[in-house]
């Protein structure tokens, strides 16, 4: 057993900050599914929204992020987060991060997106994401007190409840002991005892057909919050990125808000605008809106995809501010400053997850959730463009300060992950079919545009996956893709449910069953103990595959 005083889960911009800022005084482990950089974090183009100028105001920006999240966000956390949006900015700034600067000028150039009403983006070109993901992963394999597992992924987290049965000496209360970590690169289970567990793994984009999301977005900590009590909240609410590159040989890439930002116009096959017919605000709308105006044409009309234009700037307007989107496009045979780029929406956030406090902390002792897992109440129905790395600064310097702050305790011995009683898998191509057949019904099923048949449906085929892959995962060795579809297999039944509850629609929740908003909404929160879950199913499980 591997003992660390506070281990990460995830290595995106929330793991990353955290660790950076525990790591001088604290033992760390950082656990990464594959290299450091690969993350959700690292492919953000557009950048950090923060009030960095006197044009703008607090005020605005909390309004801002207010009405995007259409009634339900948690007002005193969204003041807390855009309070702290400078100084984070200003932490990153120090730690090296290279963002854009006005031409000739030593100011900063701030841009705009769509549901802001100021410019208060700072960005790195086209690359935030890229730019501070590289310079903190550089300094995170660099400090002597972090150690680094790449290629390792998280099976389950260890808890008091889980291990009393085998060791009665442990407290009543439910707290997290660690994690059991499989090592890709050895197929081996390790077992990692910690005073305090962090989830930063991202979202859960890949349970749709069509996402932005790398391919490590399979909700894990989600999941393992779930199955060991923590409750969710707010799980309907997935957000669709409008504009996501449309070709048949290239994988879903991202163009940045900030191009319709920068004057970019959405167009039909025609030429003809459409979204003033569906917003005032055009398209500079939020996120929920377009992506539903251009659903609605799509579908109207019997489109492919729709077309996003910025051809009508300079070429050298277009190769500083969009300089990865022009090249990634030019590779494929489109010139975006000659031809509009064809578009469809896709998954892009999560905007619900594990329920936490201002801290960062679960329902769950000595457990926290930040980053695109947690459920932190900013974003409420609709996440505002730009804030979720925001987010991620300032819940991750929140949950550091308070593990800081707290007295160490003695970690025990733990159980160790025992296989003795399983097998090689005879078809590891049931588990490849299983996860095509998820992605396929959540994209028909529980996408932009919901219906009570079409997410009863979908609740029905959920169910038996799960028992497949339950009986799979009871029988087999574990392998990275079988954790990662028994995951999603748990976050497809939270958002389904999540909007099977939901009997209105609002922000990125729309049901034709239920057009009209109701005047006073409250967040969907689940807890583990009302559903008949995964959870319930492997607590046997569990303890078959652990002892002394």
């Amino acid at each position: 057993m591997q003992q660390f005083d506070v281990l990460i889960i995830g290595s995106g911009l929330a793991g990353l900050s955290l660790a950076l800022r525990t790591a001088d005084h604290k033992k760390i482990c950082l656990v990464s599914k594959r290299s450091i950089n690969d993350t959700a974090s690292n492919w953000a183009q557009g950048g950090i929204a923060a009030v960095l100028n006197n044009d703008d105001s607090i005020d605005a920006h909390i309004q801002d992020t207010l009405i995007a999240g259409a009634g339900l966000c948690d007002e005193a956390v969204t003041k807390k987060v855009v309070e702290h949006g400078k100084e984070t900015v200003e932490w990153l700034i120090e730690q090296g991060v290279k963002f854009t600067r006005e031409n000739n000028n030593s100011n900063y150039h701030l841009t705009r997106e769509g549901g802001h009403s100021h410019r208060r983006i700072i960005h790195a070109a086209d690359a935030t994401g890229n730019a501070v993901q590289t310079t903190l992963a550089d300094q995170v394999r660099q400090h002597p007190n972090i150690t680094l597992l790449e290629n390792h992924i998280a099976v389950d987290l260890i808890t008091t409840h889980k291990v009393k049965n085998i060791n009665p000496k442990i407290a009543d209360d439910n707290a997290c002991l660690g994690a059991y970590v499989l090592d890709n690169s050895t197929g081996k289970v390790i077992t990692i005892g910690a005073h305090n567990t962090v989830l930063a793994t991202g979202g859960a984009g890949k349970v749709y057909l069509y996402t932005t999301n790398p391919d490590v977005s399979t909700g894990d900590g989600i999941a393992m919050a779930w199955r060991a009590g923590c409750r969710v909240a707010n799980m309907e609410f997935i957000q669709f990125h409008p504009t996501c590159l449309f070709h048949p040989h290239a994988k879903s890439f991202l163009i940045s808000e900030v191009v319709r930002g920068e004057g970019g116009l959405l167009k039909l096959p025609d030429g003809t605008r459409f979204m003033p017919e569906h917003d005032p605000r055009a398209e500079l709308a939020s996120r929920d809106i377009v992506a539903r105006a251009i659903d609605f044409e799509m579908k109207k009309r019997g489109l492919d995809c729709v077309y996003l234009d910025i051809s009508h700037k300079p070429l050298d307007f277009i190769q500083e501010h969009f300089p990865n989107i022009y090249k990634r496009c030019l590779e494929l045979g489109i010139d975006i400053s000659k031809t509009p780029i064809p578009v469809v929406p896709a998954a892009h956030y999560t905007c619900g997850g594990v329920m936490t406090d201002d801290k960062g902390q679960t329902d769950v002792k000595h457990l926290y959730a930040i980053g695109e897992t947690s459920c932190t109440g900013l974003h409420g129905a609709n996440r505002l463009a730009s804030n979720s790395l925001l987010e991620c600064l300032v819940f991750g310097k929140a949950a550091a300060e308070d593990i800081l702050n707290q007295t160490p305790r003695a970690i025990t011995n733990l159980p160790y992950w025992d296989e003795s009683r399983v097998t090689d898998a005879d078809e590891e191509v049931l588990i490849t079919h299983t996860w095509d057949e998820l992605r396929r019904f959540m994209w028909n099923y529980v996408g932009i545009v919901r219906t009570d048949k079409r997410l009863s449906r979908a609740l029905h085929r959920i169910h038996m996956l799960r028992d497949e892959v339950h009986e799979f995962y009871s029988n087999f060795k574990i392998s990275n893709d079988l954790i990662e579809l028994r995951n999603l297999l748990q976050v497809a039944e939270l958002i389904v449910r999540s909007a099977i509850e939901r009997k209105e629609s609002r922000g990125l929740h729309f049901s034709k069953d239920h057009p009209n908003t109701d005047e006073d909404p409250i967040p969907t929160v689940l807890e583990p103990s009302n559903y008949y879950s995964i959870l319930d199913r492997e607590h046997g499980h569990y303890h078959d595959n652990a002892k002394h």
